[in-house]
């Protein structure tokens, strides 16, 4: 039987754990996410566009961060950089390194979504008078990013657990905001599995919304079709 004492712990410490995935968690996967988004597309249009001068740059930043640990980038730029004289707060520490990380995961998704375009359709458009950058625009990316939708979902997702990794660098988000009542308590056993919940909350809403925009996508499809 669960004690009094023990609801008393769990229902205070909801909210306590719930409002920094509000404020923080939630903060941090969206900016992190918008900025992954940016340097996937830019990263995947180098490769697409077969750059010879920034395309193997492209390539070995991809194998360099899909290679290593997101935990030991966090720490890189964290606790490595101070001792070049380079200093960042925790949160925008966090952004960068999981903007970095995401984006090179994100870039392969979208490098995949672009060559699934047919090459008759850019043919078309420059056929009709188009510079790159208008088909890229035009008829490239909007069918490349309804392409990659799905798996694109699943890396923000994913990168919202991800985000608990920033309590080894002192960001205040719910891991750590759960760590804090653990060592104040002494219940590790169900503050966690708590915490745990809460995530599971947040990653429901998001896959929510996530079969939503699916199935906008594929009227959107249809229709234009």
């Amino acid at each position: 039987m669960i004690s009094e004492r023990l609801i008393h712990i769990l229902t205070d410490s909801f909210w306590k754990i719930l409002l920094p995935g509000l404020t923080m968690t939630i903060p941090l996967t969206a900016l992190s996410f918008f900025f992954a988004l940016i340097i996937a597309v830019i990263t995947a249009l180098i490769q697409f566009a077969d750059i010879k001068v920034l395309k193997p740059l492209a390539r070995f930043y991809i194998w360099v961060i899909r290679g290593t640990p997101v935990l030991v980038q966090l720490f890189i730029i964290f606790y490595g950089l101070p001792s070049l004289g380079i200093v960042l707060p925790a949160f925008p520490s966090a952004v960068l390194v999981f903007s970095i990380n995401e984006g090179a995961y994100g870039a392969e998704t979208m490098r995949a979504a672009l060559e699934s375009v047919p090459k008759g359709q850019i043919e078309a458009g420059y056929c009709v008078g188009m510079s790159w950058t208008q088909i890229m625009l035009r008829i490239v990316l909007p069918q490349a990013f309804r392409t990659a939708f799905p798996p694109l979902s699943n890396s923000l997702i994913g990168l919202m657990k991800e985000t608990s990794l920033a309590s080894s660098i002192t960001v205040m988000e719910m891991l750590m905001s759960a760590q804090k009542i653990v060592a104040r308590t002494y219940e590790p056993l169900a503050l966690y599995i708590e915490a745990g919940l809460i995530y599971l909350m947040f990653s429901t809403i998001l896959t929510k919304l996530q079969s939503i925009g699916e199935k906008k996508l594929n009227s959107y499809g249809y229709q234009k079709g």
